[in-house]
């Protein structure tokens, strides 16, 4: 069965950035992510063999995750990513010739944007999905003035250095999602090390329970809203919200780690429990 961008994203909204991850390793990493509830794999092009590595995940997670480059600077680099599987193109720049030859592929655009001028340029030449980036140049009070003229149904995913105790701003500032890069993964570091990322803490100083996937860990401190009803869950628990005061929206199902309860009522609606 095929998996689509808005399903893969409304099931977990974060990209997993493996920048110099080899071929040789990567499958054993990519089992670990899409165990997790991850279904967005970037291969970044400036990794060693990259086009080998988004081949291998590409034809291994079919259906399950979408798979594609990332650091994408040439339409000659989309075509290779296209032949080898891939469906994801994110870019650090919005360059429309990319993004358009993205389209017409088929594929999914995510180019990378820092003014209104970039995201509108990037908008018309056919993104799927816009990056800010580098977030550590950024405010989420920038990205709330620019989320006020920006399409309501586009996602933005932020970009550059996030962690679990930096995402709860830009949630409020309208973030519909994340890249996670060296939080994730660093260079050489195996699928077991990958598969014990934690955050720092969890919630009250409790440790996270056995069965908790590691996806759930960088969402706890915020739990994010798919921009829009196209792109939300079909259970109930994307329908539920609590107040702006309590700085809680809807979380993805597979964000939550299975068999976890869900959590006390803020407002009249659940969260997930910790």
């Amino acid at each position: 069965m095929s998996l689509d961008f808005p399903t893969a994203f409304s099931r977990c909204p974060l990209v997993a950035i493996l920048r110099g991850v080899r071929p040789d390793e990567v499958e054993p990493i990519g089992d670990a992510l899409v165990e997790a509830g991850f279904t967005l794999i970037e291969v970044p092009m400036n990794s060693p063999d990259p086009i080998d590595s988004i081949e291998r995940l590409a034809r291994r997670f079919e259906g399950q995750a979408l798979v594609g480059a990332g650091t994408v600077l040439t339409v000659e680099q989309v075509e290779q990513v296209r032949q080898a599987g891939g469906q994801l193109i994110i870019s650090p720049n919005s360059d429309v010739a990319v993004i358009a030859a993205t389209a017409r592929a088929g594929m999914v655009s995510m180019p990378g944007y820092f003014t209104p001028t970039e995201a509108f340029a990037a908008i018309q030449a056919g993104a799927s999905a816009l990056k800010l980036f580098p977030a550590e140049a950024a405010t989420p009070t920038v990205l709330k003035a620019q989320r006020a003229v920006l399409p309501k149904d586009l996602p933005v995913l932020i970009v550059g250095g996030i962690n679990p105790g930096n995402m709860a701003p830009w949630v409020q500032g309208g973030a519909n999602g994340f890249g996670l890069g060296s939080a994730l993964y660093k260079p050489g570091a195996t699928a077991a090390q990958v598969a014990k990322r934690r955050a720092p803490s969890s919630p009250a100083g409790r440790p996270w329970r056995r069965n908790a996937n590691f996806a759930y860990p960088f969402m706890s401190m915020v739990a994010i809203s798919p921009p829009s009803s196209a792109l939300r869950s079909r259970t109930d628990a994307s329908k539920l919200i609590a107040s702006d005061r309590a700085m809680v929206r809807p979380m993805p199902v597979p964000c939550r780690p299975p068999g976890w309860p869900l959590g006390p009522r803020v407002n009249g609606s659940n969260i997930w429990s910790s």
